[in-house]
Order: structure tokens, then sequence, then C-alpha cells
């Protein structure tokens, strides 16, 4: 069974908030919340002139981002110069430039940032464009949700990401487990992580995390929950049920792999920058990855959901939405760029084709998928996630310190005993 709400949470929440600071920064510099007048009189394709367009894009995005552009500058007169952000940089760069009527011509957000930028008036109303795409009913609703302010739209999908359970099939293999068949349990995971672990290979685990990194462990450890047909909040996104029965045999699962020795080494403080280094290198058995990162493997590597703690799959479904800064003198030419990249040239010749999933349903059986049934898995899985919507999110679980990678660490590193004080903290967060 799962759990679904992410669309009708984000359209009971008209705004995530970053850190407060940079928020009120962004809330003063777009003008505390005006939105453009909606872009009209423009062709439905955009124009193909000759400019050139400007883009910014977060760095964890960079290998999509840079094969988009050279496909498109490859193939139209508009040429587009990407800049590429690091990520703890982003906000505060967007909120720079907004404050100064120097953004890009286009730009992507964080999925979680988007109904925040768009509230603010970061992006230009492109409602009519939108609405005019033929197959607007297969594009993602989720991002498209999350880019919709006041009954306008704003933003396309960029790049999906979400997190999947990714195994090494050839370390399975030695383990003596099936190559081909995925764990379907918690449970099962943790079994199949022990395995690799017990081939005492130097230098290889059985699994890997970030255990000081609050956002990679939402990535990979929620989705279990949803799986499992429960919710990490409240329906108003202000109350943690982080505490829940479901919740701690989480935790103790990973309590389980830490005190084994079965997670590397290296994930007791991993902040983030590395956690998904190791399974990269082939060092790493099985671990929850970010579907985008499959086409930097080069081992053969085994696809599935993440599991519930009995049945149930799911996935944490993230990634970026882009739009047409407010800043924008190109709205004809930029939205050339927005248009193709929707089309099937940009979703299947680029996105599919680099083992990425595509933002149009009825493009995701396609060429490449059929050729990679990992491909199939990752689109099927997209329609099972969930994304958690909350005011103060940031707070709560992103942000270094935060209640929920002190739970999560008291819970895995230490004896367990605070996990109902410490949910009771994030709770507060959301309430702040």
């Amino acid at each position: 069974m799962t759990h679904i709400r992410r669309r009708s949470a984000l359209r009971m929440m008209a705004a995530v908030l970053a850190t407060g600071a940079l928020v009120g920064g962004l809330t003063a510099c777009a003008g505390g919340g005006d939105t453009a007048a909606p872009v009209t009189d423009i062709p439905a394709e955009g124009v193909d002139d000759g400019s050139t367009l400007t883009l910014w894009t977060r760095a964890p995005l960079e290998r999509q981002a840079k094969l988009l552009v050279e496909a498109y500058n490859d193939s139209h007169e508009n040429q587009v110069e990407l800049t590429v952000v690091p990520n703890d940089d982003y906000v505060a760069k967007v909120g720079a430039a907004a404050g100064s009527d120097g953004l890009p011509d286009l730009f992507a957000a964080d999925i979680v940032y988007v109904p925040n930028w768009t509230e603010q008036g970061l992006f230009q109303d492109i409602t009519e464009q939108i609405d005019g795409l033929d197959y607007k009913d297969s594009i993602n609703q989720g991002h498209l949700t999350a880019g919709t302010y006041d009954g306008a739209e704003y933003v396309l999908p960029f790049v999906l990401d979400l997190s999947m359970l990714m195994w090494n099939k050839d370390l399975f293999t030695e383990a003596g487990l099936d190559p081909e068949v995925a764990p379907s349990t918690l449970g099962e995971f943790a079994d199949a992580a022990k395995a690799v672990q017990a081939l005492g290979k130097d230098g290889v685990s059985g699994t890997s995390t970030g255990l000081n990194c609050g956002g990679c462990l939402l990535f990979t450890w929620f989705p279990t929950i949803w799986a499992s047909g429960e919710d990490v909040l409240g329906a108003e996104g202000t109350e943690s049920l982080l505490a829940s029965d479901t919740a701690q045999e989480v935790y103790a699962t990973w309590k389980d792999l830490y005190d084994s020795g079965a997670i590397a080494p290296g994930s007791a403080e991993e902040t983030g920058a590395t956690w998904v280094a190791e399974f990269q290198e082939g060092n790493v058995g099985i671990m929850p990855y970010p579907a985008t990162l499959l086409s930097s493997l080069d081992f053969d590597a085994g696809v599935a959901g993440i599991p519930g703690v009995d049945d149930g799959v799911s996935t944490f479904v993230g990634g970026d939405g882009i739009g047409l800064s407010k800043d924008s003198k190109q709205a004809a030419q930029a939205w050339n760029f927005l248009s193709w990249l929707m089309s099937e040239d940009a979703q299947v010749e680029v996105l599919a084709k680099d083992g990425n999933a595509v933002s149009r349903s009825d493009l995701a059986d396609n060429e490449y998928s059929a050729a990679d049934p990992r491909l199939v898995t990752i689109n099927e899985v997209a329609s099972q996630g969930d994304t958690p919507v909350s005011a103060n999110f940031q707070q709560a679980f992103n942000a270094p310190g935060s209640p929920w990678l002190t739970l999560v660490r008291n819970a895995v590193m230490g004896d367990g005993s605070s996990i109902e004080a410490d949910n009771d903290e994030i709770t507060a967060i959301l309430n702040q």
C-alpha cells in the first residue's frame, strides 16, 4: 500500500520556506510577493532568432543541465549560457540577484523552494503558454502544482530526481544473493547489506548513508514510511509523525546495520558532499540512491523502489522546476527553450537516453526505457512517491543540527531513548 498526498499537500501549502533570513530577504527583494503580468502574444513555440539566454542551475543537476543546454544550442539559433552554482550557495545567490534585478533569463529551483519563490514573484506568469501545450495533462503534476500560485502557472519540470533502491549486482552474486531480485521489505534490504558485508572484502561495505546529512536521510528513509502506508507529517505540515512504530522500525534497522559494522565507515560523519561516492566506486552492496546518478555508474546495478517495512514501495519525488525569471526581457526566446525542454527531443533523446526519468507520462515508454527495464521501473515508481511540505521544513529537517538530524543520530548512534522528545522538537520547529 502506498500513501500519496504530495499533490494535495502542495496545493494546500502556498509556500515552502527556506531559512528565515534568506526568505525574509527574498520577500523584500521580490517586492513583497507582487507577481509579474502574464506573458502574452508570443508564438506557441517561442522565438528562435539567435538571442543569447542565461540559465542558472544548482550543482547536483549539472550533468543533466549541461546535456540539455548542449543539445538545445546544437539545434537552435538561440544560445543558452549555463551557470552552475554550488548547492549550498544557490538560495543566497538567487536572493541577492532578485534584490538587484539581476536574475538570469531562466533559473531552476529545488522543488521545495518553488512555491515560495513563485509567491514572491521571482518567476513570470506563463499560464497561457503552459495551457497551450497539447500534452499538458501528461506533465508531472507535482512540479506543475508546486509552481502554481493563485491559479497562475509559473514553472515547468526541469529534471526529476527520485530516490531508488540500487544494488551492485557483482557484489550480490559474490555474496550468494540473486542479483536480479530486489529486496521487497526493509528486513530483506538489511539482510542483503549484511550478506555483502560478510564477504570481508577490503574497502567494501554492505550499505552506506549520510548520518550527518538531514537531506540525505529524509530523501532515502521517508519512502520506507510512505511505502508502509503512513505519513511523516500531519495533514497541515505542523506535526511530526516520526516517532511512530513504523518510523522506529526504520531507525532500529539502521541502528542494527550500524552496530554490526555493515554501514560504510565514513557514513557516521557524512554531511552530504560525498554520500554516494563509495557506491559509485563499486564499494557498497546496496543503498537508497538518487535516480539521476544511475547513468554515472560503470557497473551493473539493480534498481527498484524503496521498500516498506512489510510491503509496498515508494520514492521521494524531488528534482528541480524551471521558469522564466521576473528580470528577463526575452520572454519569447526563453519560452522557446522551455517548450523545447518539454518536447520529445529533449525528454527522450536527451534525458531518457542518459538514463533519467522523463517529466511526461506519455513518454515514459520509449526506445531507451524499452532497452533498459530499470528506466521503466524508475518511471513507474515516480507515480508512487511523495514530497513532504511544511512552512518550516528547512529548519526542521535540512538545516545543519536540525532536530530531525538529532533524532536520527540519537536513534542510530545512541540508545534511542530520546526519539519521542526529539520528535516533539521537530513539531515545535514546524509550529514556529
